[in-house]
């Protein structure tokens, strides 16, 4: 994956986080997974995609910055089911805005929202993920690109 790839889903990320107004979201150094096992926090949102380019992406974070994004909105109904739907919609900004980069032939699918260690995270065989570090407030959290 090149440098312009990884900038649309560091961009997608950021866009969100104005979107939503609850400040900025700083992006540390993209680096290679080196094992096939998925980096996860407490709260998953995976996106599959298909197409020219097959695979998936996911945001994870920890539950804690979930919570503190939705009162920072001045959303008072922080439950589980809430958290799901805030990090399912932060997936879903990401992958739809780099739908938007790659074109119609980037195919995604809907969120699938994950608590804990997700059993159903496959990564391509065939292909490296780039793992985008980011921190939001003193929270880190991570976006996973894996794209054959």
């Amino acid at each position: 994956m090149d440098k312009e790839s990884i900038e649309v889903f560091i961009n997608s990320l950021t866009h969100f986080y104005r979107q939503v107004g609850v400040g900025e979201v700083s992006v540390g150094v993209p680096y290679l997974l080196e094992s096939k096992s998925p980096v996860v926090f407490d709260f998953t949102g995976i996106i599959g995609i298909s197409g020219k380019r097959r695979g998936c992406v996911y945001y994870t974070c920890p539950k804690a910055m979930l919570t503190h994004i939705l009162t920072s909105m001045g959303e008072r109904d922080v439950s589980s089911a809430h958290l799901c739907d805030v990090v399912g919609e932060i997936a879903n900004t990401i992958a739809g805005n780099a739908r938007k980069a790659f074109g119609a032939d980037f195919l995604i699918s809907v969120p699938v929202v994950v608590q804990g260690e997700p059993e159903r995270i496959h990564m391509p065989d065939n292909t490296r993920s780039v793992v985008i570090p980011t921190r939001w407030k003193n929270y880190q959290s991570i976006i996973v690109v894996a794209l054959e």
